[in-house]
């Protein structure tokens, strides 16, 4: 350090820098605009099957609340869900009907989750999922077992252009 830049200080500011957010990536605090409205991250949960890692981020809007699912499996696949008022009891069977639609079992299997934002109430629980599809694979259903409670939710297929993501911070 030169005797100048101790008496007068460094004038250089560093600037920080904003690393480039992906679907794979995002953090809580990031916006995403999907179908011209605009989301923020407010959790997210990370699964991991035996090594097979998927993510599933919480996004609030100004008049509701959607998750953005994000998986790699051999190619990236993105979906949007919303919950269902559908209330199911154990064993989850291979076959349901929701709202005219027939779903049928693809997998299912157990994952830990680790979560972050308004999900870090489920960090290392375990939770048993079952991921359903239609006849024409356009329309998901997701079933999540969580302890005791059951969750559902209804979802379809979307592309990565069709979201925008702005980093909320570094």
């Amino acid at each position: 350090m030169s005797f100048f830049t101790k008496l007068f200080g460094n004038k250089e500011k560093k600037t920080p820098v904003v690393e480039e957010r992906t679907v794979m990536n995002l953090r809580t605090g990031d916006i995403v605009t999907y179908d011209l409205e605009d989301y923020e991250v407010v959790g997210k949960l990370s699964y991991n099957d035996h090594g097979f890692k998927w993510y599933a981020y919480q996004l609030q809007g100004a008049s509701r609340v959607i998750w953005l699912s994000v998986e790699v499996d051999d190619e990236l696949e993105l979906g949007i869900y919303e919950k269902s008022k559908l209330k199911l009891e154990e064993p989850i069977p291979k076959k349901l009907a929701v709202d005219g639609v027939d779903y049928y079992l693809d997998e299912s299997g157990t994952a830990v989750v680790r979560g972050e934002g308004r999900s870090q109430n489920v960090d290392g629980v375990q939770c048993q999922y079952f991921d359903f599809y239609d006849d024409a694979e356009e329309k998901y259903l997701s079933v999540e077992i969580w302890g005791s409670e059951i969750e559902v939710s209804t979802g379809y297929g979307i592309e990565e252009y069709e979201i925008k993501i702005i980093a909320g911070s570094n």
